[in-house]
């Protein structure tokens, strides 16, 4: 069994074996070799080892959590401080969302048709989104991010994420999308029921799903139980506002956690094709903060590290971080890493940037080449 390691023995110990690795090395400029020398290291450090009593205790806290709150709606019958409890049902269930996350990365089980068990339970049953369909999106994602026509998570929507998506809006969306950036965390309050949405209509759809029918079963299930007993023991109004509030909270903090990773960050052009370990690193942006940071938004604050160890435990991000950070530097691989207000802020004009271009869709190529600037 892999034994645990100290920050201070990954920085002296681990990268000193690296550096020499380097310098003997004829390939010393080869992006492979160069992931090849970071991931042995990870790997002697005892990081891609399983963390089953983190995630247990996880398990546990996001349980006793659920069921106090449960518990308090109860207890306070038909009040309007009811609210309280939905925006904390809505953080309750996206931290579900987070431990679902790390079960399609093989983080939590040993093997993986338990990590998919574990995942399209919490995701279809706990959460209400279909786990086949964010499974398959997250996938191609982590394969190919900020690449046009291959990352789904920049592909035209409501938002514009690219500045030829942007000069295509007309009407209502072109003078929205010329305001995205401000209206970026506004619009967020919609993302639960979007994410809601799209779930349904794609196990309603006549393409293949996996587990179709298994996943119908528990969202449906779900949602009867949910809004069965809401609608039942509150007034309409009470639980009417009580689903918003969920909704809105849950949206929220789902797209204010995924949002800083890549958003604002290198997009790569169709066709081009890119190294795994540039590619990863160069469209990711770390979060700083710490432990906080990490129980905040599950680890996706060490965006970078993830995306180059997806099957990494949460418990193990911090340790890779101090690999992955120092290698980068001595190969000069631009490493990003901002605080959580400044990715915001970062977000917030790149998209405003973007959007731009919906003032004018005719724009000289040029022009739009400098405004990327």
């Amino acid at each position: 069994m892999a034994t645990s390691i100290s920050t201070a023995e990954l920085r002296e110990g681990r990268l000193g074996a690296i550096r020499a690795t380097t310098a003997k090395s004829s390939h010393a400029g080869d992006p492979a070799v160069s992931y090849t020398e970071v991931s042995r290291a990870v790997k002697a450090g005892g990081l891609l080892r399983r963390a089953r009593w983190f995630y247990l205790l996880l398990a546990t806290g996001l349980l006793v959590a659920l069921a106090a709150d449960v518990t308090g709606m109860a207890l306070l019958g038909p009040s309007w401080f009811q609210l309280i409890l939905a925006g904390v049902l809505g953080l309750i269930l996206t931290q579900f969302a987070f431990f679902a996350h790390e079960a399609a990365h093989r983080q939590v089980m040993s093997s993986g048709p338990a990590n998919d068990r574990v995942g399209r339970f919490i995701g279809t049953f706990v959460i209400g989104m279909s786990y086949a369909w964010w499974v398959n999106k997250h996938t191609r994602h982590h394969a190919n991010p900020n690449q046009i026509g291959k990352d789904p998570d920049i592909a035209i929507d409501t938002i514009s994420f690219i500045e030829e998506d942007a000069a295509k809006q007309t009407g209502f969306l072109a003078w929205l999308t010329r305001r995205q950036g401000y209206l970026f965390f506004p619009l967020l309050s919609l993302e639960g029921l979007n994410l809601h949405w799209t779930s349904f209509r794609l196990l309603a759809a006549p393409e293949p799903v996996k587990h179709r029918v298994t996943e119908i079963a528990l969202i449906s299930a779900r949602f009867g139980i949910y809004l069965g007993l809401l609608f039942w023991f509150f007034p309409p109004a009470i639980a009417g506002a009580f689903l918003g509030v969920q909704l809105v909270v849950f949206g929220v903090y789902m797209g204010a956690s995924f949002a800083p990773n890549h958003k604002g960050m290198p997009i790569i052009p169709e066709g081009v094709k890119l190294d795994f370990f540039s590619k990863q690193v160069r469209t990711s942006r770390n979060i700083t903060g710490g432990w906080w940071a990490t129980a905040l938004f599950g680890g996706l604050n060490y965006q970078v590290e993830h995306h180059l160890f997806p099957s990494m435990a949460r418990p193990h991000l911090s340790k890779a971080r101090v690999l992955v950070r120092e290698h980068c530097a001595s190969r000069g691989v631009p490493y990003t890493e901002t605080t959580l207000a400044e990715s915001y802020g970062i977000v917030i004009a790149y998209l405003n940037r973007v959007g731009l271009q919906a003032r004018d869709p005719f724009a000289c190529p040029v022009i739009a080449q400098y405004r990327r600037a």
